[in-house]
């Protein structure tokens, strides 16, 4: 997991959570090798690092992050 300093309560994958409890929604242009700082250099392996997450996300067809994550645990 990285090991940034946040400044807000971290859930699930050391995500940043509001104050009841949903998870921040990743932006669609953050690029593959930041999340690979998060889920490991595994992450998307076979993709680019300076890919955007939307077009991994288009390219796999999945609706968001956790999805694809989800998927990725199988």
């Amino acid at each position: 997991m990285g090991t940034r300093n946040r400044s807000c309560d971290v859930g699930l994958y050391s995500r940043c959570q509001d104050s009841n409890g949903e998870i921040h929604r990743k932006r669609g242009d953050t690029q593959i090798a930041s999340l690979r700082d998060t889920y490991g250099e595994d992450f998307a392996a076979g993709y680019r690092s300076d890919m955007k997450l939307e077009t991994l996300l288009e390219r796999e067809r999945a609706v968001s992050l956790s999805e694809l994550l989800k998927r990725s645990r199988k």
